[in-house]
């Protein structure tokens, strides 16, 4: 039983996994989605959620730094429901403000190319919103 965090964007969404014991967190890829013709990487997800025997989902929930929810905040509200209808699993949301600058500093500590980055950092977002909730249980 592991859990799936996801860090939702308009245009690509960052998975991460649970380890089995629900102490860690593992970026393992970014999924290409058009929101504009909805198309929201659900044929992967499901996949994913196969192969790693997921049972849990948290999505990241990008509220603004006064706690309003905005146009992102409801994009993943909406995801929220997609999933919960399409897998009918728990669904939590997790509040992800600043996650992706957290993110991005990390990777240009580590020296990391500005392309490189780009390639990686939802998936290094998904894994701090994962983390952070895995750590929240624990």
């Amino acid at each position: 039983m592991r859990i799936m965090g996801l860090d939702v964007g308009s245009k690509t969404v960052g998975v991460a996994i649970s380890d089995a014991f629900g102490w860690t967190a593992q970026g393992i890829e970014t999924i290409k989605i058009n929101e504009a013709v909805g198309e929201f990487g659900i044929p992967r997800i499901h996949e994913l959620v196969k192969e790693h025997s997921v049972t849990e989902f948290v999505v990241g929930f990008p509220k603004n730094m006064n706690n309003t929810v905005g146009p992102r905040g409801e994009a993943s509200e909406a995801y929220k429901r997609l999933l919960e209808e399409t897998f009918g699993f728990p669904v939590k949301l997790w509040d992800e403000r600043l996650t992706t600058m957290a993110a991005e500093r990390m990777l240009i500590e580590a020296d990391v190319s500005r392309k490189k980055r780009k390639q990686v950092i939802d998936k290094m977002a998904a894994v701090m919103i994962l983390q952070g909730y895995l750590d929240s249980k624990n």
